[in-house]
């Protein structure tokens, strides 16, 4: 909870800075704080909470290992912001104020404890993105961005939002734990309108994630958003939505999976596999195949939801936590690369290697850990994630995923060819020390969650 306050208060503080001309001092002041938060927040584990608010929030331990990755990720995405949006606007602290406002609804969602607080925390986070998207106001994909995600957006909030009001009228609380004793004391004779509920409410929850057949605003918000945008969308926005959605399943709905929605979910987890991968091998555009990948990724984490279990919620934050570094590292090597060369496509990547050595390497590294090669945190999150489907026996599942897997290092691997075995004459790209930065510690990161994924597997 005191984390939540601290990103709260920060956020106006922030916004307060810009008002009196601080420039200077609002991503100092930006990381500062939110140290503190991640640092309250990790004070919070092993509390013993209990449900606060009249039942409403609750700060245990998945909270506060979701909450903590959440700005931890956040961190490096504003260390990368450095100059970012000073290119945009003078008034940069609207856009830090903004990112924070994003951050605490992001808080709300992985401690709801009631559906009342995954919907306001939802909408907090949702109505900052469809700003943020169009930040570029002069930007004709900035602008198109920000109207398809906000169309797309309200969209799917309707389909949650009813879901939610099924459920209600079905269990007659919002409250997780009333439905729950509501699912367990009725083995048979649940009231219809709580089955559509479920099935809405996973309808509303795959547009969030990105999972396919909801996919399609996500490639062009992704492609047409500021790229440090898109970081955070790919990243944090997406650890939230899981951990919301996990949260969720397996709180409440977990003794009707095998009868009722688990087939349901398996569907889209192999269609999201499917779609995002095939579709990512025929991009052109580096920054475009992201977003594809990213829409696969969401049907590996989706394992963890299909085959719940014990399991399920370390498995999400390991793959959750090796996914958003590497993308963040890969993210923010394109920045560089399209600020000195103007484009985003696979060919201006040509000869990296050579005139940049450090930023090609742990571009590869990204790769590498996006790809699940052994020896990086992405091989652990895979291996995790293919483990607990394997544990409840969904054996063509994991067929399916390793299909998938093979065809992700094809895309993969295009940028690697591209830094080192395609020549071209080009400038050495120059970053900034908080560039550098981030970089390393993420580079850093990906190896030794690999070598030592003992660190972070054994949370709960």
């Amino acid at each position: 909870m005191n984390s939540l306050i601290v990103i709260s208060i920060l956020a106006i503080v922030v916004l307060y800075l810009g008002l009196f001309k601080a420039k200077n001092a609002v991503l100092p002041v930006t990381i500062i704080g939110l140290i503190a938060a991640l640092v309250l927040s990790i004070m919070e584990w092993n509390s013993g909470a209990a449900p606060i608010y009249s039942g409403m929030m609750l700060f245990d331990n998945f909270a506060v290992a979701f909450s903590s990755l959440t700005i931890v990720s956040t961190i490096l995405i504003l260390l990368l912001s450095k100059n970012y949006f000073e290119k945009i606007s003078e008034n940069v602290a609207e856009y830090y104020t903004i990112i924070l406002f994003a951050l605490a609804g992001i808080v709300v969602m992985v401690s709801y404890h009631n559906m009342a607080m995954l919907f306001v925390g939802l909408e907090i986070m949702s109505v900052s993105l469809y700003i943020l998207a169009g930040i570029k106001k002069r930007d004709f994909a900035s602008n198109e961005a920000a109207l398809k995600y906000f169309l797309m957006g309200a969209f799917s909030t309707g389909f949650l939002l009813f879901g939610i009001t099924l459920i209600y009228g079905a269990s007659h609380s919002f409250d997780l734990e009333v439905i729950k004793q509501y699912v367990i004391n009725r083995p048979t004779g649940i009231d219809p309108m709580f089955y559509v509920g479920i099935l809405l409410m996973i309808i509303g929850l795959s547009f969030k994630i990105g999972a396919a057949p909801f996919h399609f605003w996500t490639p062009d918000v992704y492609e047409g958003s500021p790229t440090l945008i898109t970081v955070f969308m790919s990243t944090v926005v997406k650890t939230a939505g899981f951990a919301a959605f996990l949260r969720l399943f397996s709180v409440c709905f977990a003794p009707l999976a095998e009868d009722f929605w688990m087939p349901t979910l398996l569907v889209i987890t192999i269609l999201t596999l499917f779609i995002g991968n095939i579709t990512a091998l025929y991009q052109t555009n580096f920054k475009r195949m992201l977003a594809y990948s990213s829409i696969s990724h969401a049907g590996y984490m989706l394992f963890a939801i299909v085959a719940l279990g014990a399991t399920s919620t370390n498995s999400v934050f390991i793959y959750a936590a090796a996914y958003s570094i590497a993308s963040i590292i890969a993210f923010g090597v394109l920045i560089l690369v399209k600020e000195q060369t103007g484009g985003e496509n696979f060919n201006n990547f040509n000869g990296l290697g050579k005139k940049n050595p450090f930023l090609a390497f742990v571009l590869t590294i990204s790769m590498l850990s996006l790809a699940g090669i052994p020896l990086t945190a992405g091989f652990i999150g895979k291996f995790f994630m293919f483990s607990t489907a394997l544990a409840q026996y969904h054996i063509w599942l994991i067929v399916f995923a390793i299909i998938n897997a093979v065809i992700g290092i094809f895309y993969y691997f295009k940028v690697i060819a591209a830094m080192y075995f395609k020549d071209t004459e080009r400038k050495e790209l120059t970053s900034t020390p908080y560039y550098k930065i981030v970089l390393s510690v993420s580079a850093i990161v990906t190896i030794i969650l690999g070598i030592y994924p003992s660190l972070i597997t054994d949370l709960f």
